[in-house]
C-alpha cells in the first residue's frame, strides 16, 4: 500500500488519472491479501491487536521505503518515535 500510495510522488508530471488507476491497482492485490490475512488473524488476535499489527508493519515498510525509494534519512526523532511505538504495542498484547 505504500508504494501504491506514496510511489507516485516521484512521477509528479504524471496524469492524476493515470496515477489513480495504477494506485488503484496496485492497492487491489494488497487487499487481496490483507482481507483473508485479517480473517484468519482474528481467531488469534483481537481487532486491536491486529491493527497495531498493522500499523507497525506499514510503518517500518514505511521507513524503508522513504529510505531507499526517496533517500530520506531516519532521524533521531523517528527512532524514538519508533520506541514508543514498541511499547504501544507491548501493552496492546500485554494480557491484564
Amino acid at each position: 500500500m505504500t508504494f501504491a500510495w506514496y510511489g507516485h510522488l516521484k512521477y509528479r508530471q504524471s496524469p492524476i488519472f493515470l496515477v489513480i488507476l495504477a494506485s488503484w491497482g496496485i492497492a487491489f492485490f494488497e487487499y487481496c491479501f490483507q482481507v483473508p490475512a485479517n480473517r484468519i488473524g482474528s481467531y488469534q488476535f483481537s481487532l486491536v491487536q491486529l491493527k497495531t499489527i498493522q500499523e507497525i508493519i506499514t510503518l517500518v515498510v514505511f521507513c524503508v521505503f522513504s529510505y531507499f525509494y526517496f533517500d530520506q534519512k531516519i532521524g533521531l526523532n523517528q527512532l524514538l518515535g519508533f520506541a514508543f511505538l514498541v511499547l504501544a504495542a507491548y501493552f496492546m498484547f500485554k494480557t491484564s
